[in-house]
């Protein structure tokens, strides 16, 4: 009977192969590229808890869920990428923050943010933006608890709140 490791690996391995478009799966390193952010992550098997095979309310595919022994998880999610819990350890409980979140929903944010500062400069930056970074703060801060190097977008989210410090006083 193979082990639930030996079982995640081939189900990964699967799901990443019909999945290119969102994930790419280096067997031999155990590595996942995200493709909507080129960031790569390295899993580590030995630390695998279990993994879950669902399907997605929205577009009725297969994705799965893989939990770790330190309580982090992932999600293997189309669309999405690589998903995962955010954290609020850095901005306290926020409004509107979902339970799940991937680099693709950082970036759709971060979009928004940069149009409120640059696209109408001359305008008040709404309260929402303040909201928005913080869920970027929130999202970057859970993309690097399950081991991402969100460094380089943490240098753009801080760009923007440098700009909207500077717009509001």
């Amino acid at each position: 009977m193979d082990s639930i490791i030996d079982q995640a690996k081939r189900k990964v391995g699967a799901w990443a192969e019909s999945h290119k478009h969102v994930v790419l799966y280096d067997e031999e390193s155990s590595t996942f590229l995200d493709v909507a952010s080129a960031k790569r992550i390295r899993l580590s098997w030995r630390d695998l808890k279990d993994f879950e095979e669902k399907i997605h309310p929205e577009t009725k595919d297969h994705y799965l869920v893989l939990l770790f022994e330190n309580d982090t998880q992932i999600a293997l999610v189309d669309p999405g990428g690589i998903a995962f819990a955010p954290s609020t350890e850095n901005t306290g409980p926020l409004r509107d923050l979902p339970p799940v979140v991937c680099f693709k929903d950082f970036f759709t944010l971060k979009g928004r943010v940069d149009h409120y500062l640059y696209d109408h400069p001359d305008e008040p930056t709404p309260r929402e933006c303040l909201d928005l970074v913080m869920i970027c703060i929130a999202t970057l801060d859970g993309a690097r608890a399950v081991g991402f190097d969100v460094g380089d977008l943490e240098g753009e989210l801080e760009k923007s709140l440098n700009e909207i410090e500077r717009t509001t006083g």
